[in-house]
């Protein structure tokens, strides 16, 4: 039977992991483009292979734990899943939407630049993090894979705790990133 709970989720899954391979390949473009035309430089790489590391076996612990676990949870758990994983997507679109050609998945910082401040970013300092953040959490709860969104939550916590201190880093290097953006990195306030 093609549209089993399984094979649903699985699709799921499969489109959150198109949708990152769409977003390196853009995050490359920009990083060419950002490097070629403004000057910019890569600060703190070595992280990276950490962050790709975390989001690629975090996609195939969700199937491992599906075809695990066989059975969905119950509806509301399906619908609360969903309805975070949407509110990820939201945060981290609007994010990479409002940096438009800024974006990129490496720290990137283009000296003597000033950071954005429109947008999103006038109310949080990281909305695409705190979208990460929910997806990670919210993808595996969609079919009750509790393991794999404890383990993979954990671990990207300490991906982020080493990348926002590196990023705010870098970026307060070439501007005054700190002065220009609210002090909440999480939790948005006016």
């Amino acid at each position: 039977m093609l549209f089993t709970p399984i094979n649903l989720y699985i699709a799921l899954v499969v489109c959150v992991a198109i949708q990152r391979l769409w977003e390196m390949r853009v995050s490359a473009r920009n990083e060419k483009k950002l490097k070629e035309e403004l000057g910019a430089i890569e600060k703190f790489p070595r992280h990276f292979i950490f962050m790709k590391l975390v989001h690629a076996l975090w996609l195939v612990s969700c199937v491992a734990e599906a075809y695990y676990r066989q059975n969905p949870p119950q509806w509301w758990l399906i619908v609360t899943g969903i309805v975070f994983l949407l509110i990820g997507q939201i945060l981290r679109i609007v994010a990479i939407k409002t940096l438009d050609g800024r974006w990129t998945v490496k720290i990137i910082v283009i000296p003597d630049s000033q950071p954005v401040t429109g947008g999103i970013y006038r109310y949080i300092r990281h909305p695409n993090y705190l979208g990460v953040i929910i997806e990670i959490l919210a993808l595996p709860i969609v079919f009750g894979c509790f393991m794999t969104a404890i383990v993979f939550s954990i671990g990207n916590a300490l991906v982020l705790f080493v990348r926002i201190g590196a990023e705010e880093k870098a970026l307060q290097s070439v501007s005054e990133y700190k002065e220009s953006l609210p002090d909440h990195r999480f939790i948005p306030r006016e």
